[in-house]
């Protein structure tokens, strides 16, 4: 869609606090009306930028989390190497992790874009708790795991690893590394004694 082209462009060039819908609409080569037709706010289309790269690995992510799927943990592994992957090699993506990171600046005009991340954030905690779940019940992880810390631990681990790379990217190649990271983040929930659950 071309208002989502321009405003990856817009917003990676300018940050997001600083494009303007005006801008938006120029770069996508239609009137200010025709953005506010399909969207209200700076936000929202933020959120539907988000949407373009997420999609992709939704069904991934699904699968992970349904109680009849056989291979949660198999799932969970292939979804975060391809995401790794992604971030080098799709320059869409790659566009807009750099977005995600280092062009938004939480100002008063977009508290309700930090809301709508934060609530993100949680809501992400809570679908990966599901799948590591899943993993216990089938037994590929410890039975005494704790799964909410383990998941802010794969969260974590994840933002840290994507957020390192595309400041320094030169240093190697995360696509190239993608499954020996992942297969060191899948060791430490195997064998972690910190992420068990303790006794009261």
């Amino acid at each position: 869609m071309q208002i989502l082209d321009a405003t990856e462009r817009v917003f990676h060039e300018k940050g997001v606090s600083r494009a303007s819908l005006a801008e938006i609409a120029t770069a996508a080569g239609v009137s200010r009306g025709a953005i506010y037709w399909h969207f209200e706010n700076k936000t929202d289309l933020f959120q539907a930028m988000l949407e373009r790269i997420r999609l992709p690995l939704e069904e991934l992510a699904r699968a992970s989390e349904r109680e009849d799927e056989p291979d949660p943990l198999g799932r969970m592994h292939q979804l975060l190497v391809r995401l790794l992957k992604r971030v080098e090699l799709d320059p869409q993506s790659r566009r807009i992790h750099e977005i995600l990171r280092y062009k938004v600046e939480y100002t008063e005009e977009l508290g309700d874009l930090h809301r709508r991340m934060r609530e993100q954030s949680i809501e992400c905690d809570q679908r990966i708790a599901k799948a590591l779940s899943n993993a216990v019940s089938r037994g590929q992880l410890p039975a005494g795991l704790d799964c909410r810390l383990a998941a802010v631990s794969v969260h974590a681990y994840m933002e840290g690893i994507q957020t390192n790379w595309l400041l320094a990217p030169d240093g190697y190649s995360l696509a190239d590394e993608a499954e020996i990271l992942v297969d060191s983040l899948m060791d430490m929930l195997r064998l972690s004694p910190a992420l068990r659950r303790h006794a009261p």
